[in-house]
């Protein structure tokens, strides 16, 4: 007979629901609360659609975003507020809440090609 120590039990336990929550369909009202902090905040300079091209051809459509960044990389830049410019188009300064990175993330990866 095998025994568990709690400790393991537990690890094992929350590595198998965040496995289930990966592949858990993605909340359409999340997504459409992403792409609404997307367009609000962004759309002035990026495509921040499925298609399109940026408005600011320095800016990088959200759907290629992916290519340049690991997106989970952005949670901490979108929390601190992130400052970037784009060659002489300085993106507006904002900060997000975290029910607002999550939904702005969970966009960003629904739209990736």
């Amino acid at each position: 007979m095998f025994r568990f120590a709690p400790l393991a039990i537990t690890t094992c336990l929350l590595l198998a629901a965040g496995a289930a929550a990966a592949k858990a369909p993605v909340d359409a009202q999340l997504l459409k609360r992403g792409r609404a902090i997307a367009q609000a905040n962004c759309g002035r300079c990026h495509a921040v659609g499925p298609r399109g091209e940026s408005a600011n051809p320095k800016s990088p459509p959200f759907r290629h975003l992916a290519r340049k960044y690991p997106l989970h990389n952005l949670e901490e830049a979108l929390a601190e507020g992130i400052v970037v410019g784009h060659e002489g188009v300085e993106m507006p300064p904002f900060r997000l809440s975290a029910a607002q990175i999550e939904a702005l993330l969970a966009y960003l990866n629904s739209v990736q090609r």
